[in-house]
């Protein structure tokens, strides 16, 4: 098992690429299948979880391959509708399976999916929409089966108690696609991921009306062709590089950046004295106002509000700014899990509900810490970028399903970063299985 070495005090500078979006690309390695012709996705992360989607797809009987680290071909010509347990248990949007699948081959079979531990994330909103357009759904010693053999068109509303679901959204466009009649869906998210998907799908034949709102109407089609369709950047990373840059208070140029992407972000950031200038198409400057940075409040929300999958860095960022900056949670509620590890670095965080309260600008230290998911890997970075000493991140396959080369792209900035096997630990570090 690798680990992450840091050593905190060294201000980023430099230029840094955005590599293409995790979210966006997953459901549309799914959306390949509803084509029976190939289909190329350009600007793919190298990272885990595409791995693990691109094994699976080859399970259902597509031809998966590589033409080189970002560049997918997909070629499902013959495909069947059992997905592997022993790769979907381990990454969540494999549930994004369902919608393509049984629009293509009117039925699924899919294990009711895994992935990191960030509080209760239920399917219901996936299973509401089949189930609306006519499906018949059962549970199975823990797969999900779906006998789409009789859908239609139909009005839905698929939003839940915590706002609209991304990938719900996406399995209901792909089931609605090659679905006759007119499908609305109402209550829909409306992320730069689903506007994304909506683009890929309208290339390959699709006809969708009002992505990037909370309406879509979904006229079916008899068929759909391959595609090639290039992957929008992460707007997720990119955000991440513009709150390392305020964190060690440092100067950056992020490319490959849609700003517009950035949504409540950027007006929390430029508020609390972050600097960040659009440059040319696809570039920003970024740097720490002379002043320095205030206190912050944030709630999550789903798009365009703050993005539930920024709080953990921005509780680290929070830290490290003198005053009160408070941090509500309502996207997932539980989503604190980074929080006794900012603490074991020194940090004044305490938990009220859904909201953590952060007392800032005490000095971090650093000291062997465990990442319990994708963004709090992040954070505990964040973090060892401006603790005093060294610190160790555990469990850094975390920080592989979603960041590509995050640690090679802040050594180029000028961090000291450096990968290394577990038992590089100082003995002192060590667990006794180590």
């Amino acid at each position: 098992m690798e680990i992450l070495r840091i050593k905190g005090g060294h201000p980023i500078s430099g230029e840094v690429q955005v590599s293409g979006s995790k979210n966006a690309a997953l459901p549309q390695f799914a959306a390949a299948l509803l084509s029976d012709q190939e289909t190329i996705l350009e600007n793919v992360p190298d990272l885990s979880d595409i791995r693990f989607m691109g094994e699976i797809l080859t399970h259902l009987g597509a031809d998966v391959s590589r033409d080189g680290p970002n560049t997918w071909k997909i070629r499902p010509a013959n495909i069947q509708p059992d997905a592997p347990y022993e790769l979907v248990r381990k990454m969540r949007a494999s549930i994004c399976l369902l919608g393509p699948l049984v629009a293509r081959l009117k039925r699924a079979k899919v294990p009711m999916p895994g992935g990191c531990v960030i509080g209760h994330r239920p399917i219901d909103l996936h299973l509401h929409a089949l189930k609306e357009m006519g499906a018949s759904i059962s549970l199975n010693q823990g797969f999900v089966e779906v006998d789409g053999s009789d859908l239609h068109s139909v009005d839905i509303f698929i939003a839940g108690r915590h706002g609209s679901s991304v990938t719900g959204t996406a399995n209901a466009i792909m089931a609605a696609v090659l679905t006759p009649g007119t499908t609305t869906l109402d209550g829909a998210a409306c992320e730069p991921e689903i506007v994304d998907l909506c683009t890929m799908l309208t290339q390959m034949g699709a006809r969708i009306s009002g992505a990037g709102s909370h309406l879509l109407k979904i006229d079916g089609v008899d068929k759909l062709n391959g595609c090639t369709h290039r992957v929008i950047p992460d707007r997720i990373e990119a955000a991440t590089y513009v709150m390392a840059s305020a964190i060690t208070r440092g100067k950056i140029k992020i490319k490959g950046i849609v700003p517009d992407h950035l949504g409540a972000f950027t007006k929390v950031m430029r508020e609390s004295g972050v600097s960040m200038e659009k440059n040319l198409s696809l570039e920003m400057d970024v740097q720490t106002n002379k002043n320095g940075l205030l206190p912050f409040e944030i709630i999550t929300l789903p798009y365009p509000g703050f993005p539930t999958d920024l709080q953990a860095q921005a509780c680290a960022l929070a830290c490290t700014v003198p005053g009160l900056s408070i941090l509500t949670e309502r996207v997932y509620p539980s989503r604190f899990m980074h929080i006794p590890e900012l603490l074991r670095m020194g940090a004044e965080v305490s938990l009220e509900g859904a909201n953590a309260i952060v007392r800032g600008g005490k000095p971090l230290n650093g000291a062997p810490v465990m990442a319990s998911d994708l963004r709090a890997s992040a954070a505990l970075i964040l973090a060892g970028l401006v603790a005093e000493g060294e610190t160790w991140v555990h469990r850094i396959y975390h920080l592989d399903r979603g960041y590509e080369l995050l640690d090679q792209k802040l050594q180029n900035l000028g961090a000291e970063v450096e990968r290394m096997p577990e038992e590089a630990l100082p003995p002192a570090f060590r667990s006794p299985a180590a």
